[in-house]
């Protein structure tokens, strides 16, 4: 194999030969053609919802009368007026937050510190070795950076392209293979124990960093000896491609470059992601032994395993900021049936977290003020524990008034997402800030059971992604039988 480096902006012709490069460029354009056709529909269907608000106002008004006058509707009423006066008021100071939030800038080379890069990875093929070559071409000094690969027991051709990476990299790359599929958690204990940094980061192995992303990612470490942990900005990386990740690139925006940004001047992010995090090795192995041995009912946590680190370094009293100038691009699912999949395991671990910080965050685990870190606490809780009885009401308004219901949800829809759709428009591209609607809409009418199921399955095991087709064992197989560096 040629020796040369991947960089972020090859990676969408990365593989295509001139043979197929005529068919991707095809299937470009219907994508292209189909995705025109969502974005009209979607708008055709929210002016369709207004339009039927106002032509039905009375039938409204009426419904509201009887809800009211009802035995339950008075209580449901002074519920209904709390709930939307507490989250009015907590976006608006999640807004004031917002502009408060600045990227610490990266420090000197001679500052940065010595920093262990963990890459776990399972049934990932090719991309490994992409995520690979772009952690070897950052900008970040080359004796201060340590590569850990480690293979989870993948079934496909992981390992191979593992050692080609090593290969081209040599002694910058160190390569572990678990000798049975153990999860994720124990990939990045088995690299948190060998790494020899001060600071870890964790890279998904579907994943590219930017040539600056290490060296800004952990300079808050450097700028701040409270901070325990930091967490990367998300994009999406296969979103040229298919119709999901474009959407999902607009929602992934909001979720880092505004949320994220908010918790972060709090000095408490949630959850540092999975495709891009750093942790100082003294808050690490302050909490290792509890976290590789974390249990729910009962049984070992097999997910949720970024979540949970995240918990408790901030437990500890640590801060744990976001840097928005610190990119990785990441592979999402294409497919409903890989996203709902995606979406039930974030939801099982944020109800399972949720649950563990409740035992700490009204406690007095900072010195320093933890209002903040509480009401966004509660506005996340709220979300979890409403999802349930708001199921219920859709049923209950869906069997009494279907027309109201659907019209109702669609004007709601068009509101909500123009928040996201300007706030995207205003940071990147307008017309790439459409798929905001589409995507609520998209979620609204087929997503919404995920966080109800959540609940009600959180002690459910399971990581549900990653599974090996047929081709990918075929592929393998013949990998096995060809080459002299596959095992």
């Amino acid at each position: 194999m040629k020796s040369e480096t991947i960089t972020s902006g090859q990676l969408y012709d990365s593989g295509l030969n001139e043979a197929n490069k005529e068919q991707y460029s095809i299937n470009n354009k219907t994508t292209s053609a189909t995705g025109i056709a969502i974005l009209t529909g979607t708008f055709l269907m929210m002016i369709t919802g207004g339009f039927l608000v106002f032509k039905f106002q009375s039938e409204f008004d009426q419904f509201h009368i009887d809800r009211i006058n009802s035995a339950w509707g008075y209580p449901f009423l002074i519920v209904a007026t709390i709930l939307f006066l507490f989250k009015a008021g907590v976006f608006l100071y999640k807004s004031f937050l917002y502009f408060k939030y600045k990227p610490i800038e990266s420090v000197s080379d001679d500052l940065l510190p010595t920093c262990t890069v963990i890459v776990p990875a399972y049934n990932e093929g090719k991309l490994v070795w992409e995520t690979l070559l772009s952690l070897a071409d950052s900008d970040y000094p080359k004796d201060k950076m340590q590569i850990l690969a480690v293979d989870d027991g993948s079934k496909d051709d992981t390992w191979y392209w593992i050692q080609q990476a090593k290969m081209q990299l040599g002694d910058r790359l160190s390569i572990y293979q678990q000798p049975q599929n153990k999860g994720k958690r124990h990939a990045l204990y088995r690299g948190f124990k060998l790494g020899t940094g001060d600071v870890f980061v964790t890279v998904d192995s579907d994943s590219i960093v930017k040539k600056d992303t290490l060296r800004n990612l952990v300079s808050p470490f450097i700028h701040n000896e409270k901070c325990g942990a930091v967490a990367g900005n998300v994009q999406v990386l296969n979103n040229k491609k298919a119709l999901l990740p474009k959407m999902l690139n607009v929602s992934f925006v909001m979720s880092f470059e505004f949320v994220r940004s908010v918790e972060s001047v709090l000095g408490s992010v949630f959850c540092t992601p999975g495709a891009l995090a750093a942790y100082r090795k003294a808050s690490v192995f302050a909490c290792l032994e509890e976290w590789i041995n974390q249990t729910f009912m009962g049984e070992p946590s097999d997910i949720g395993e970024d979540r949970a680190m995240t918990n408790m370094i901030l437990k500890q009293g640590y801060k744990v900021l976001f840097q928005r100038n610190s990119v990785v691009l990441t592979n999402v699912p294409e497919g409903y049936t890989g996203l709902y999949k995606m979406f039930i395991r974030w939801g099982r671990s944020n109800v399972r977290e949720n649950l563990m910080m409740a035992k700490y965050v009204f406690k007095n685990f900072r010195t320093e003020s933890k209002l903040g870190t509480r009401i966004l606490y509660l506005d996340q809780t709220a979300k979890i524990i409403m999802s349930l009885p708001f199921l219920f009401f859709m049923f209950f308004f869906i069997s009494i008034h279907p027309l109201l219901f659907f019209s109702s949800t669609l004007l709601s829809i068009f509101i909500i997402s123009s928040f996201s759709a300007f706030f995207y428009a205003k940071k990147y591209s307008f017309s790439e800030s459409m798929w905001a609607y589409s995507y609520s809409v998209f979620y609204s009418f087929s997503l919404f059971w995920i966080t109800p199921y959540a609940i009600i399955t959180a002690h459910k095991k399971g990581w549900l992604t990653r599974g090996l087709s047929e081709k990918k064992v075929e592929e393998y197989v013949t990998l096995e039988q060809y080459s002299p560096l596959a095992k």
